[in-house]
């Protein structure tokens, strides 16, 4: 989506790629740039490149755990209920509105697709999340309806007992530092799911989540 936006709305990041531009004006604190993991499905030779890694610690690749039919859980009709933070540096202030989407399975279970709506905000958008069979891992592609065009690079994540993780580098913005941003899918069950977003800057030792989308079935 929820990144995912996507799905992670505070830039074009994580599950929810792309998702984020919508709102960044009204809250310029947590606005990002475009994550730094590759076009291509992280390995752990990559992860661990020197030349490839900054000297904090970051983002780990997923594990190769992906297989088709992952995403059925999301396919079908439903209902979101948002809650985002208003303000990075400010612990207690959320605000929240309601969102909708329509999921297809497609590929046989190798592929979904995302229709996101959130009426309140005038935006539209749509997730496309692929697996690759080789590498096993879920990338997730967004494009906002606004612009049309694929956001690149996707990020790259999988489920490990029942919830998906979705991490990716950034450089923080002006002054923000690097960062890892997480999306999460859990809490899955026959009529709900949850989404939600978090930042980490200190390597992923404890993370701020700045998004939650709670999943209801029509």
């Amino acid at each position: 989506m929820p990144c995912q936006f996507e799905p992670c709305m505070l830039a074009p990041v994580l599950s929810r790629p792309g998702l984020l531009p919508f709102i960044t004006n009204a809250n310029p604190t947590i606005a990002m740039t475009s994550p730094t993991n590759a076009t291509t499905a992280p390995t752990a030779a990559t992860a661990a490149s020197p030349a490839a890694r900054p000297s904090i610690a970051r983002a780990k690749p997923p594990a190769p755990t992906g297989q088709p039919g992952d995403f059925d859980f999301l396919t079908g009709e439903w209902k979101i209920r948002n809650r985002r933070r208003k303000d990075a540096s400010t612990a207690d202030e959320w605000e929240q509105f309601e969102g909708e989407a329509t999921v297809s399975r497609i590929l046989a279970g190798a592929g979904s697709v995302e229709d996101l709506r959130i009426p309140s905000r005038g935006f539209a958008g749509m997730g496309l999340r692929l697996l690759d069979v080789k590498t096993r891992l879920w990338a997730d592609h967004w494009v906002n309806a606004k612009s049309g065009v694929l956001t690149p690079p996707p990020t790259w994540g999988s489920f490990v007992a029942g919830v998906g993780t979705w991490d990716s580098d950034d450089d923080g913005g002006e002054g923000g530092g690097p960062l890892i941003v997480r999306g999460v899918w859990d809490r899955l069950t026959p009529r709900s799911c949850r989404w939600f977003q978090a930042v980490s800057r200190d390597g992923g030792q404890s993370w701020q989540e700045n998004w939650v989308m709670e999943w209801s079935r029509v």
